[in-house]
């Protein structure tokens, strides 16, 4: 699995001017660089020992590299430099706030699923609401919880929704383009949480919507996810929706 084509395309709208990275957290569930703005990615790490883990490579001197060059950790099939690497995509990259709304995606999923089939591709805080709200809810994951398909269902599962949600951190372990390419064409598909790029090169590889969130208060970030914050404890941020062009959020 390959989602080569959507990091070619991410990192060759980055600055071509070096900058600097000013900070570098790798939290318990979250990830952030902080260089031009701060980013955050899910933290993702092997299932393994310590001892045994793949090692992230320069770890302590991270925040000597620039913010280009942590990007291409991206590509890394270690998932924890991935996690580093679109952590540093998301800070150097900026849409236009104003084309935005400030809502959470399980009010769009709400809003657009009554009475349709949804995949959802992440287990996400929201579900109980969703799934009593739409149609058909599958909820796809690659470590499933009670009631969760596991990730090999996708295949089947996601060509017969009507909406489709991808979460972003598929992007860190490279498995979010072969989701995308399983979407039916008239499909709603929205990239969620806060992995997402803000950027229009996910409206170019299929998506319709993109859920992420901007940091407005980068100490408070670096404060809560340096203490382990789950997401819903993570102070400092704000969520932020675009659709592309045609699309709607209602």
């Amino acid at each position: 699995m390959s989602d080569s084509h959507i990091l070619d395309d991410l990192l060759a709208t980055l600055p071509e001017d070096p900058i600097p990275v000013r900070s570098v957290l790798v939290g318990v569930y979250w990830t952030a660089v902080c260089s031009m703005h701060c980013g955050l990615a899910t933290t993702i790490i092997a299932n393994k020992p310590h001892d045994h883990a793949t090692f992230v490579r320069n770890a302590g001197n991270l925040h000597q590299k620039t913010a280009q060059e942590l990007a291409e950790y991206s590509r890394s099939k270690n998932r924890l430099e991935a996690s580093i690497g679109v952590a540093a995509i998301n800070s150097l990259l900026f849409m236009n706030q104003e084309d935005a709304v400030e809502m959470n995606a399980s009010e769009v999923l709400i809003k657009k699923g009554s009475g349709k089939n949804v995949a959802l591709v992440g287990h996400f805080p929201f579900i109980p609401q969703v799934r009593s709200s739409v149609g058909n809810l599958w909820v796809i994951e690659q470590q499933p919880a009670e009631g969760d398909y596991p990730a090999h269902c996708a295949a089947d599962l996601i060509p017969q929704a009507d909406i489709v949600a991808l979460t972003g951190s598929a992007l860190i372990n490279h498995t979010l383009e072969d989701l995308l390419s399983l979407c039916r064409p008239e499909a709603l598909v929205m990239v969620l949480g806060p992995s997402t790029p803000h950027s229009e090169v996910m409206f170019d590889h299929g998506a319709s919507i993109i859920a992420g969130s901007q940091v407005v208060d980068e100490a408070a970030v670096m404060l809560t996810i340096g203490q382990g914050a789950t997401f819903q404890q993570v102070e400092g941020v704000r969520k932020l929706t675009y659709a592309r062009r045609g699309a709607s959020l209602v």
